[in-house]
């Protein structure tokens, strides 16, 4: 009988981090979750109600703004899975300026946990595609590949970047580099750290409620101009595309980087880069009952090829194609009521 090791998930009643949870439960690993709040019985009760949680799964209350929290729950794991971070500034902090520096010293104290654990071999971290930007050093155009190498300049403006996404594109930027850091430290025992910079997050979900994520994608139909169509031009605007992927490929991905032997360092993850103009063209084509506004319809853009070879060469598959996340995406968006047209 195979034994599966002990793991924590930061985050875990997020999009993300509740599948990610799912997954490595029904895989039989034993799993330590982090939420905010652990009196917060709609997201304690949902995770306690997935298979095998009532014996697998041991739930850890953590906030990013208290980094001592995360000790207890990566004591006694042998990967760790970081997947929370803050999405705004807790004003209440007076430890942190922003969640700039709130993002990066949790990253950072995570990896050091892991190191004082003495059991951590492996610490995977979500990151994000929006920290791998192939614009040109003086902002002026694109490269014509986006890969591991681009990493976005954090001294540039965006006509869609209000404070939120950019303090939250500069936190993820700079966290990732620190905890890539951590593979050069000769004081930092033998943690190895990947980082999966994650594209924009479709497809089904099994919370109560429709992810941020699939409300961008859905916001050419739904008409949310401000915070969701917005955020998908700020991605148009810093990476010339939109790079997506499946939720459950971002899992499997997680698990795949977890699983190999020995990994470590950056490996971005999605599996296609539409412009917004093809995804609301798919919408329009293959969904003729939803009418998408001009104003939401995208501007043609040059095709900016996006380079993922690097996960995909060390064997890891992508089971979800475009179309496939597209379809489900929407299909997640009408069950659950959020596809009603903004006026």
């Amino acid at each position: 009988m195979k034994c599966y090791p002990q793991v924590c998930v930061t985050g875990g009643s997020g999009y993300v981090g509740s599948w990610l949870v799912k997954k490595l439960l029904e895989r039989g690993y034993t799993v330590h979750a982090t939420l905010r709040n652990l009196e917060d019985t709609s997201k304690v009760d949902f995770l306690k109600s997935l298979p095998n949680a009532d014996t697998n799964l041991v739930l850890f209350q953590a906030d990013i703004y208290n980094n001592n929290d995360f000790e207890q729950a990566i004591r006694g794991c042998e990967f760790v899975f970081h997947i929370a971070t803050p999405m705004q500034h807790d004003p209440e902090s007076s430890q942190y300026k922003d969640s700039v520096e709130a993002t990066v010293a949790g990253a950072k104290s995570i990896a050091d946990s892991c190191i004082r654990s003495k059991t951590v071999k492996r610490l995977i971290y979500t990151a994000t595609v929006l920290a791998a930007s192939p614009l040109n050093e003086d902002g002026n155009g694109f490269k014509s590949c986006m890969d591991e190498s681009c990493w976005t300049r954090l001294n540039l403006s965006f006509s869609f970047g209000n404070d939120r996404v950019m303090e939250y594109t500069k936190g993820k930027t700079l966290a990732e580099k620190e905890v890539l850091m951590y593979n050069q430290k000769e004081d930092g025992g033998k943690l190895e750290v990947v980082t999966l910079a994650c594209g924009l997050v479709g497809g089904e979900t099994i919370l109560s409620h429709v992810p941020l994520s699939v409300q961008v994608i859905n916001s050419q139909i739904t008409g949310h101009l401000f915070g969701y169509y917005h955020g998908l031009s700020f991605l148009q605007e810093v990476l010339g595309s939109i790079p997506i992927v499946h939720v459950d490929d971002v899992c499997e991905a997680h698990i795949f980087c977890m699983e190999n032997p020995s990994m470590k360092g950056r490996f971005l993850c999605s599996v296609a880069n539409p412009t917004s103009r093809d995804i609301a063209l798919y919408f329009e084509k293959h969904y003729p009952e939803f009418k998408i506004d001009e104003r939401f319809m995208g501007e043609p853009q040059k095709e900016i090829k996006l380079d993922t070879s690097k996960l995909t060469k060390m064997g890891f598959v992508y089971k979800y194609d475009l179309k496939m996340i597209l379809d489900e995406n929407l299909e997640c968006g009408r069950r659950l009521g959020d596809l009603s047209r903004q006026q």
